[in-house]
């Protein structure tokens, strides 16, 4: 008996070791770390989902893609999804522990198709909480907060489709593009490396007043044709990489988008509270939305909102193709958010993807990534405000060249290999000479000038013209460069008129005399063609309209002497100061004539004179930013404050035989506002008083449009030359109300076509004494050219209403002139066309 329990109980005990063993064989961790990509732009996809097919283990992804999960349960796959991209699995060994890449393919789906059950949505609870609370969660509370950031910038041509790699340019790059095929990987869509660049700040913030500014500590430049310049180096900066979700309107290429989180968030989205989860040690609700109307400025996406304030931690927000964007595929921002110790959350991470479209079935696409990542917050400590009044400062070292290791330790997290090779293609591309070419070829169209090494030739804008002045106009000049001098800007140009049988010729020389606050010194002298009413110091920010004046039909045209000297200074942040001399003199195309005494009928009757004035000029832009790019600076606008110009001149009498004593006060103000739904207005508003009685070309002539083209900046119904004033006050307005009607009527917002509005006032007139000098005739008898102006108290008004954005190019303006209709041939209203290239 006792033999037969020791034989069983060895067997039990056999039996026993070995299930022990087995389990512990088949309950062996398995462990999986890997990446989540887009398999068409190579971008992390963060707050993906992670899951062992079978069980409920599972995570999300982190900002940069990356996942990290075990588990002891038998399963042998592991499954990657995320909404908007196709599902992907793949087979996991069991028991060991391995890496797991993912690239996920985009896929269409149609996000209305959510059903919401009977009752109050319960995402509109949150969203009542997260409007309630946006006050303590934005950062704009802050008084002041400063950050370390870096950023990243990527440009690639993507959509390399077979037809397009059979071109006889591209196929002399083939061995570049085998090499993007590899890294591309399985999934992933090959792209070719056009730019990449990274840079290190400092950013600093100050509210009351508001107050910011980047110092852009060093910097990393690779691209085709672009060379290591100061203006790229501002670009990059994160300045202009910067979204806060907590306004109700977000400005991305140029257009105003509604924040999902923005006060009106029920009259433009629809959500549905999909899960709430632990990101970190936070535990947050996650809601999905997407516009009501597709063809609106608004995003699809996701949001992850904190339980415990109501606080903005993740977002990723996604702007489709349906979207009224002309050549825009896709506008992709992600955002990660950490709460200060006040409360309000700063973004610790963005990342941003704009993909644009093809052109043409058979052409390449190109995608723009842009990345920053921001530590080590430090948050109401502001200083003075003479502390930010340069917003952007690149540091002098910035771009000195320094090896990778050093960037190693510069950047927040490590390239990716990919993004290493992007630079190894780079620097290949750049060497090989079609490449070199085109890149050429392609700077003169934007610059307008062909670089020569320490001159530029150009513009070739203004190469040739025509007019019935002139006849043919041909035009050649050059300008130095900072290779040149770090302080001087040399600029020449020389013109010929074969029917005036003429030349005209243009020289400057001007000197950087401070690039803290920006001082130049400019001497200008000028012999050429010019139009009463055109201004090219008022309108030198407008190139395009400069050079048509030149063509065509030259009305009330004269030969001028110009001699000009400037000196110009910022005092502080916004606000410039200007003071300048200027002789010139009016030798009349036309036949014009003004009497030198009318209160004497003998007196002779003259068309010549030649005046001296001196003028100051102030201009205040509180908030504008300005590039310097070397020894030129330029103005990228400003966010919410208008543009004050106020303009003093005094003429002198016998200063280089001057002819008058005169004194004449402009003012100009100019604003961007944004309307909301109604889209974006600009308003011009617009002054001048002249003082003295003076012969009309030197009052104001109000700029008339004969041509069938409509221009923002003349009066499109208004004859030229038809009025002239002494004193008077104009408004301009144009109102870009984007979708906003078009976008809801059925079929008509397939088109994308979007509404306008325009309107001109002027009040205006000239006194008696400047009409007496108006002569009749010219000196030799004949007759002269009329002129008009406006009855005091009636004002000359025009509205508008047009469609643009047909065919993406197209604008057709609808003008109506409500007032001064019995004047003679006068046009009531106007079709007018336009071609223009916008997003």
């Amino acid at each position: 008996m006792l033999s037969i329990i020791v034989r069983h109980g060895l067997r039990l005990s056999f039996l026993l070791i070995f299930f022990v063993l087995a389990n512990h064989l088949y309950a062996q961790e398995t462990k999986v770390t890997g990446k989540v990509i887009d398999a068409s732009s190579g971008d992390p996809v963060p707050f993906a989902n992670v899951v062992f097919k079978g069980t409920t283990i599972g995570v999300t992804t982190d900002f940069d893609g990356n996942f990290s999960l075990s588990t002891f349960s038998p399963s042998d796959s592991i499954v990657a999804s995320y909404i908007g991209y196709k599902a992907k699995a793949k087979p996991v060994t069991r028991g060991v522990a391995q890496v797991i890449n993912f690239q996920l393919i985009e896929d269409v789906i149609n996000l209305q198709e959510i059903v919401i059950l009977a009752g109050e949505n319960p995402a509109w609870q949150i969203l009542r909480n997260v409007v309630k609370n946006k006050k303590e969660n934005d950062k704009r509370k802050l008084l002041a907060y400063e950050y370390d950031t870096y950023t990243k910038i990527e440009i690639d041509v993507d959509n390399l489709s077979e037809k397009f790699r059979q071109r006889k340019v591209v196929k002399k790059i083939t061995q570049v593009l085998d090499s993007v095929e590899r890294i591309a990987g399985e999934d992933g869509k090959p792209i070719l490396p056009l730019f990449i660049t990274e840079s290190v700040s400092k950013i600093y913030y100050r509210d009351n007043p508001s107050l910011k500014k980047e110092q852009i500590l060093k910097t990393k430049i690779n691209g085709i044709g672009v060379e290591d310049g100061s203006t790229v180096t501002q670009l990059i900066g994160s300045s202009f990489q910067e979204y806060n979700f907590y306004q109700n309107w977000l400005n991305i290429v140029s257009k105003e988008f509604v924040s999902p989180i923005a006060d009106g968030w029920r009259i433009y989205y629809e959500y549905d509270l999909t899960d709430s989860l632990y990101i970190g040690e936070e535990f947050c609700y996650r809601l999905d939305f997407y516009p009501k109307s597709p063809q609106d400025l608004a995003f699809t996406g996701t949001i992850w909102i904190s339980k415990s304030d109501y606080g903005l931690k993740q977002i990723d927000a996604n702007i489709g193709k349906q979207a009224n964007l002309n050549f825009i595929e896709k506008i992709r921002l992600q955002q990660e958010l950490e709460r200060t110790e006040s409360g309000a959350w700063l973004p610790s991470k963005n990342r941003v993807l704009i993909d644009v479209s093809e052109v043409g079935k058979d052409n390449a696409g190109m995608l723009a990534k842009f990345y920053t990542s921001n530590k080590n917050f430090i948050i109401n400590k502001p200083y003075p405000p003479s502390f930010y009044e340069r917003a952007i400062q690149i540091a002098e070292d910035a771009r000195m060249f320094e090896d990778d290791k050093y960037w190693d330790t510069l950047r927040h997290e490590p390239l990716s290999d990919t993004e290493k090779s992007v630079y190894k293609m780079i620097d290949t591309l750049r060497n090989i000479p079609i490449v070199r070419t085109y890149t050429d070829i392609f700077k003169v169209v934007i610059d307008g000038y062909y670089n020569l090494g320490k001159v530029e030739v150009g513009p070739y804008l203004g190469a040739v013209a025509w007019n019935t002045q002139e006849g043919l106009r041909l035009q050649a000049g050059l300008k130095t460069n900072y290779q040149f001098s770090k302080h001087w800007i040399y600029h020449g140009q020389v013109a010929y008129g074969f029917d005036d049988e003429r030349f005209k010729y243009f020289a400057s020389a001007q000197n950087v005399m401070s690039k803290d606050h920006w001082t130049t010194l400019t001497f200008r002298v000028r012999r050429d063609l010019a139009r009463l009413g055109v201004d090219d110091e008022s309108l030198a920010d407008n190139p395009i309209f400069l050079t048509s004046t030149r063509w065509g039909n030259f009305r009330r045209g004269y030969y001028t002497d110009e001699y000009w000297v400037g000196f110009q200074r910022e005092l502080f942040k916004g606000y410039s100061q200007k003071i300048s001399f200027r002789h010139w003199t009016y030798d009349p195309t036309f036949n014009f004539g003004y009497l030198s005494n009318p209160s004497d009928v003998a007196s002779p009757v003259l068309d010549r004179f030649q005046s001296s004035e001196v003028s100051i000029e102030s201009r205040y832009a509180r908030d504008e930013v300005f590039l310097q790019n070397d020894n030129e600076r330029f103005s990228m606008g400003t966010n919410k404050w208008p543009i004050i110009t106020l303009k003093y001149t005094h003429g002198f009498s016998g200063v280089f035989d001057s002819d008058f004593d005169y004194d004449r006060l402009r003012l100009t103000i100019k604003k961007r506002i944004k309307t909301g739904p109604l889209g974006v207005g600009n308003l011009t508003f617009s002054s001048e008083y002249v003082f003295n009685t003076l012969p009309y070309p030197m009052l104001t002539l109000h700029l008339g449009n004969q041509s069938p083209f409509y221009s923002a900046v003349t009066y499109n119904l208004m004859d030229f030359g038809e009025f002239v004033s002494d004193h008077y006050a104009s408004i301009q307005y144009r109102q870009y109300l984007e979708g906003f009607l078009l976008n809801r009527i059925p079929l008509m917002n397939k088109l994308k076509w979007r509404l306008l509005a325009t309107s001109n006032v002027i009040f205006g007139g000239m006194r008696q004494s400047n009409r007496d000098l108006i002569a009749q005739f010219t000196p030799t008898g004949e007759a002269s050219l009329p002129t008009g102006y406006f009855k005091e108290g009636k004002p000359y008004i025009e509205l508008g209403y047009g469609v643009e954005n047909i065919f993406k190019i197209f604008r057709i303006d609808f003008v109506h002139r409500v007032s001064y209709l019995d004047n003679p041939d006068v046009r009531k209203f106007g079709v007018l066309f336009t071609a223009q290239l916008q997003l």
